[in-house]
């Protein structure tokens, strides 16, 4: 019988208990805890004018915390002093060989990024809830993708991680605007803690990291792109890292592809059905490329690609799924045996050393393009929203 405490959203089923035993007792409190230590920044940051909060988190990302004004908040030092620290358990090298692995597939990551780990992600009927609340991803799915790719792009660079890298500044403001979405969705008086636990709570947190690795991973072998298991390791450690820096409990953060795949199999388990909002965040995300078409030749080339890709997310997630998520049924047939076979023969060729430098090249590439069409030329500065879409001043 399911604690009376832990959310409604919680599926303790007897097919969950046999597999994963008391383990779902121990997974479940997460749904309530979040990031105390990011929360107090933006309490902090709240009193202060608009924006400065923000240019502080900047200044100390790009200079150190110990150099920026002497009247940032304690609680902005206290997060660096946990940021800063990295843990023992880090390898540099594996980092890196991990985020070289994920560039290397290029568009095939893209794809899978998109059609198989976001999709997974708007299928949990509790975690989609704050992406409901912020409205974001409905009215702003291509600038959302982009802003994802960003984030996935950055922390994948080679030293993307290290102190002064990007993708570690990236994810150290992702970990605020998350800090701020959970401030904005307690102030609306609208969420329901007893159905969905906390807003972006940590069994939501690591599950998102789960979807960069290992769902991502099970979709290369799903399509036929072999990656070797060493590198596999990689993959998770590099994601491993993300999720401490982005705040995740270091006892909730795997540390080995079985683990993790572990973890994702119970997260899976125990979500519950995907409900309409999955299937309204679902048709924003294959849909936005064709609604924002400027042309009818834009529109025609949206509809091939959208076709060819609702075809290879069903292929991925199996048709259970993607119809509970009403992902759109193509007759784009021969589009996922083709991809199979290009994804084989791409894997053969980066398992070449003369072509590994080529194929990362190659890759790069394709990701800063695809970031450049989903952010509208726009830049990403990931700042913390003041309040929500369509919510008045």
């Amino acid at each position: 019988m399911k604690n009376a405490t832990i959310p409604a959203r919680f599926q303790d089923t007897a097919d969950a208990r046999r597999r994963f035993g008391d383990q779902l007792d121990r997974l479940a409190p997460f749904l309530l805890r979040v990031d105390p230590a990011a929360d107090a920044v933006v309490e902090a940051f709240a009193s202060m004018p608009s924006g400065q909060g923000f240019g502080l988190l900047e200044a100390a990302l790009a200079r150190g915390v110990d150099n920026v004004a002497k009247d940032a908040p304690a609680e902005l030092r206290a997060l660096f002093a946990a940021v800063d620290h990295v843990p023992l358990w880090v390898d540099w090298e594996a980092v890196n060989r991990g985020g070289t692995a994920f560039l290397r597939t290029g568009v095939l990551g893209g794809v899978l990024l998109a059609m198989q780990a976001l999709l997974l992600g708007y299928a949990s009927p509790g975690g989609n809830k704050p992406l409901v609340f912020s409205g974001r991803l409905r009215e702003q799915a291509g600038r959302r993708l982009g802003e994802t790719s960003r984030f996935v792009y950055a922390v994948s660079q080679a030293n993307g991680m290290r102190r002064a890298g990007e993708g570690f500044a990236i994810t150290v403001k992702v970990r605020i605007m998350h800090a701020q979405v959970r401030r904005l969705i307690r102030a609306s008086g609208r969420w329901q803690t007893s159905l969905w636990g906390e807003p972006i709570n940590q069994h939501d947190m690591v599950a998102t990291a789960l979807l960069f690795s290992v769902a991502v991973l099970d979709g290369f072998d799903k399509l036929g792109y072999h990656i070797p298991p060493d590198q596999k390791e990689d993959l998770v450690h590099l994601w491993r890292y993300v999720a401490y820096v982005i705040g995740v409990e270091p006892e909730l953060i795997p540390g080995s592809c079985a683990g993790a795949r572990r973890l994702a199999e119970m997260i899976f388990a125990t979500q519950g059905a995907p409900d309409n909002d999955s299937r309204l965040l679902v048709d924003a995300l294959v849909t936005h490329s064709i609604r924002s078409a400027r042309s009818d030749g834009e529109r025609r080339r949206a509809e091939r690609i959208m076709a060819i890709f609702c075809c290879v997310s069903r292929a991925v997630l199996g048709e259970e799924l993607a119809e509970r998520l009403a992902v759109p049924r193509q007759s784009s047939l021969l589009a996922v045996p083709l991809l199979r076979a290009v994804a084989a023969a791409s894997s053969r060729a980066h398992a070449l050393p003369s072509l590994q430098d080529f194929a990362l090249g190659l890759g790069g590439r394709y990701w800063e393009r695809a970031i450049a069409v989903g952010l509208g030329g726009r830049p990403a500065d990931f700042a913390p929203p003041e309040r929500f879409a369509g919510d008045r001043p």
